[in-house]
């Protein structure tokens, strides 16, 4: 008995000293470059807490009513989920984004507020699951989901006042989401495991205080994430100035969110359409199984290799980042509808996650860098919903078309839609740029004299 009593002592030392090395490392690659002393670090904290009960409440609803779908058995119960999926965007663009700008000097309290909330939602789901109470259950799984964006939102909003000279703004969103990737990837099959041994009402209970402890990290963030009403961010030297008008959000912002929403249309194809085409379509000697576990496994890596590049990327341009992972996407699709077969469907999905993953943290550093604080957080609501309707759509294209078309008449048909895409893109762009620089018209002799008499008194 005492020697079992030591083992388990001495297991939880072990724990608990590789818990804190683990604490330490986190925060000095959190902190780095700055970051600590200007409050990124802070956030990117606060953010992993988060990323961390959306997971858990995502394992809990995965095993409860919510989500008692069986998407492989009937394409119209996964095209109907893709519908409700878009349901707590329907409130992010037109009710929550401008509620959020309106919050601009109380965002620690906004930030605290969706993590306080969403642990109240789930114990109010996890007494519905015990009970079996769908009527109360489902809208407050759609309020969690609503609450999550809200968070997103306020988060990507709040960067530029956080961000350290010697980082830029794609580094930062960069290292924000990878360091969600992992709190999740780290969460979810711990949550799994418990949601076995204890129920998921229990589960929901933990995502609770998950959401409590990162409510607390909101509150703890720098005073600087608030500003106050009658003050407008100033505009760093060497930049242009900011747009502060939601109806008109600049050129270099529109081209970044269309071509971005390419992107995520592509990847929600391939997704829904290579999943049901490996379920139907043998590829010997690999079983349909096996192809769908590489398929998921590829575009896990692509998204979080999109991530690692883009908190390794140096470059200031984050708008020429998004043109050029659309231009690489287009590529791929064509490669790939070529020399179709099992490895290049997964060479194209593995380019979908990697292309929707980089395009994204390029589009939130245009939209930090461009857009003015007074309408910033209305402005990433905007985008959100716009690409999660985009990623819909393709999901449900993709949905359709697995029905009919193989996989190298699906590719081309991407690939051109791509192409079309880019080449729109970057002839909008030249015309703009050919409008702005006026032709240079020759100069009458004498000019500069007869200038010089027409000054004079």
């Amino acid at each position: 008995m005492r020697s079992a009593g030591r083992s388990v002592r001495g297991a939880g030392r072990s724990v608990r000293g590789a818990t804190r090395r683990i604490a330490r490392t986190t925060r000095r690659v959190t902190h780095a470059q700055g970051a600590g002393r200007s409050g990124l670090g802070s956030l990117i904290e606060a953010h992993a807490v988060n990323s961390a009960g959306d997971a858990l409440v995502a394992v809990a609803l995965a095993g409860t009513i919510f989500f008692g779908l069986d998407v492989n058995q009937a394409r119209g119960q996964v095209a109907l989920y893709l519908v409700v999926t878009m349901a707590p965007f329907v409130l992010i663009a037109p009710l929550i984004g401008p509620a959020l700008d309106r919050m601009r000097s109380a965002r620690r309290v906004a930030m605290a507020g969706t993590m306080l909330a969403r642990g109240l939602l789930c114990w109010g789901m996890a007494g519905a699951v015990s009970h079996g109470d769908a009527v109360t259950f489902l809208p407050a799984a759609f309020g969690v989901l609503v609450l999550s964006k809200a968070f997103g939102v306020l988060r990507s909003a709040v960067t530029p006042r956080v961000l350290p000279d010697q980082i830029t703004l794609v580094t930062a969103n960069a290292r924000a989401s990878f360091a969600g990737l992992i709190a999740a990837s780290i969460t979810a099959p711990v949550g799994a495991g418990l949601g076995v041994l204890i129920g998921q009402d229990w589960l929901l209970r933990i995502a609770m205080l998950v959401f409590i402890l990162g409510a607390v990290f909101c509150v703890r963030l720098p005073k600087h994430v608030d500003t106050p009403e009658t003050a407008t961010e100033p505009d760093r030297p060497g930049e242009r100035a900011r747009w502060r008008s939601l109806l008109r959000v600049g050129p270099a912002v529109g081209d970044a969110m269309l071509a971005n929403a390419a992107l995520r249309a592509f990847s929600g194809f391939l997704i829904l359409y290579l999943a049901f085409l490996l379920r139907e379509q043998r590829f010997d000697p690999v079983s349909p199984n096996v192809a769908l576990g590489l398929l998921v496994a590829c575009a896990g890596a692509g998204g979080m290799v999109g991530t690692v590049l883009g908190a390794r990327a140096k470059a200031r341009a984050p708008q020429l980042i998004v043109f050029g992972t659309l231009a690489f996407a287009t590529t791929m699709a064509a490669v790939g509808a070529v020399f179709f077969g099992l490895w290049a469907a997964l060479a194209v999905a593995f380019v979908g996650a990697f292309g929707q993953s980089l395009g994204k943290l390029s589009l939130d550093a245009v939209v930090q860098r461009e857009i003015g604080e007074e309408v910033r957080s209305s402005t990433f609501a905007v985008s959100e919903t716009l690409h999660q309707l985009v990623w819909v759509l393709g999901g449900l294209i993709g949905l359709g078309m697995s029905t009919r078309f193989d996989g190298r008449v699906a590719l081309s048909s991407v690939a051109a839609a791509l192409g079309l895409s880019l080449v729109l893109l970057l002839t909008q762009r030249v015309r703009r740029r050919a409008r702005r620089t006026p032709a240079r018209m020759p100069r009458p002799a004498g000019g500069e004299a007869a200038e010089a008499t027409a000054k004079s008194p």
